[in-house]
């Protein structure tokens, strides 16, 4: 597939595909791939009404974000790209991108670490530390982490567009935790 194709599907820049380093980076594994969910219907947050598990009380993907995520996943294979563990927030819109991206090939996990705290910023240092304790865990592959602006945000400085991923290293802390380095960003168009 030529590349301006390429880019028109995904919605990313000519620039961001034509990171050489980046990508063999990716194929070489180990890395925390951050995707911020897909392109939504309009709004902000949820409605008043929310309710986890409910699909019809959140904001959910509209048709674009929906091929914006079935491109995401063609684009991982068409690169070679390993993928090791898919993980969710358990947020509808999340679920879904990961599922349209990566369910035909990698199960998704629902995982609460990645789950928006756009409503509660008091959740941000115990989720964030659960994230990062999360990469404790060997896994062979990349990892991809499917989840909100907010939560981004916490993990890598990076405020992301829609269905942007941010490519991060794992690396450990002097005190044996983990932390994550901020090795680049595919943005959308």
């Amino acid at each position: 597939m030529q590349v301006a194709a390429l880019c028109m599907l995904l919605g990313l820049t000519p620039a961001a595909l034509a990171d050489d380093a980046l990508v063999d980076a990716l194929r070489r594994g180990g890395l925390v791939v951050l995707v911020r969910h897909a392109v939504t219907v309009p709004g902000l947050g949820d409605p008043p009404q929310f309710r986890l598990g409910d699909c019809a009380t959140q904001r959910n993907l509209s048709e674009a974000g929906r091929e914006q995520a079935r491109a995401l996943g063609r684009w991982f294979r068409d690169q070679g790209i390993s993928v090791g563990e898919v993980r969710s927030s358990r947020w509808c819109r999340c679920l879904d991108t990961a599922t349209l991206a990566f369910g035909d090939t990698h199960p998704v996990s629902p995982w609460p670490p990645l789950d928006s705290f756009f409503e509660a910023r008091e959740r941000e240092p115990a989720a964030t530390a659960a994230a990062l304790a999360g990469l404790a865990e060997p896994v062979a592959g990349n990892r991809i982490w499917v989840t909100h602006q907010v939560n981004i945000t916490a993990l890598s400085g990076v405020f992301p567009a829609s269905g942007e991923m941010v490519v991060m290293r794992p690396a450990r802390t002097a005190d044996g935790g983990w932390r994550l380095e901020l090795l680049g960003r595919l943005h959308p168009a």
